[in-house]
């Protein structure tokens, strides 16, 4: 009997481990965040992808992460511009357009619990929330940290791709990519948006991403 009982406590965690690391779909769970009143970008929402259109514009698109997925460590995804803005400085403050990214919000398990459910203004408001953002544009190398000149020392940017078109698959270590931005250990990931920004500029972005998963 205590056989059978081990046997069946390990199938049972190794479930739930299957469960907790997996894709995260685009669908319902996520919300347009506008930056303002006149310009967003237009999203596609496909289960397994989304696309993006920019056109003279900015938003985000956020969800945010069940508690199972808050100790997730790593992410993989694919992604792809069929139109791309000019290369530009994404460390400074306007004229910084890009054509897309990924931001991945970190909390401490405390004020994870706290916020729980809250938009994405509210978390990224947060003297405590901490954001990697993964990047494709800019004139910057690949592995590039820059610090982002809206949030702060709470957010860094992770050049991943400079401007151009094409298609590639992404994947990143969240917790050395976070100690290396901001010290210490990475706390929840408490939620994922997706944007892209050609405002500054008045060009265009024709873009997607797909096969988003967490680890």
């Amino acid at each position: 009997m205590k056989n059978i009982l081990t046997l069946v406590i390990a199938a049972t965690l190794l479930s739930t481990s299957a469960v907790t690391a997996g894709q995260i779909s685009f669908d319902k769970a996520w919300k347009e965040q506008k930056f303002s009143l006149f310009s967003k970008n237009k999203y596609s929402f496909k289960g397994a992808s989304l696309g993006v259109q920019s056109d003279g514009s900015v938003s985000m698109a956020y969800r945010a992460i069940p508690e199972s997925l808050w100790g997730s460590r790593s992410a993989t995804w694919r992604w792809s511009v069929d139109q791309s803005v000019p290369a530009t400085d994404l460390s400074k403050k306007g004229g910084d357009d890009r054509n897309l990214s990924l931001y991945v919000v970190f909390l401490p398990e405390a004020d994870a619990q706290k916020l729980k459910g809250a938009g994405i203004r509210k978390l990224l408001s947060s003297d405590a929330a901490r954001v990697l953002v993964y990047i494709w544009g800019g004139s910057h190398g690949r592995g590039k940290q820059l610090s982002s000149p809206y949030l702060g020392s709470r957010g860094k940017n992770v050049i991943l791709r400079s401007a151009g078109t094409g298609s590639h698959s992404e994947s990143v270590n969240l917790a050395s990519d976070y100690k290396r931005a901001f010290g210490g250990t990475a706390g929840a990931v408490v939620g994922l948006a997706v944007s892209a920004d050609s405002d500054d500029t008045n060009s265009a972005v024709r873009g997607a991403i797909s096969n988003l998963s967490l680890n």
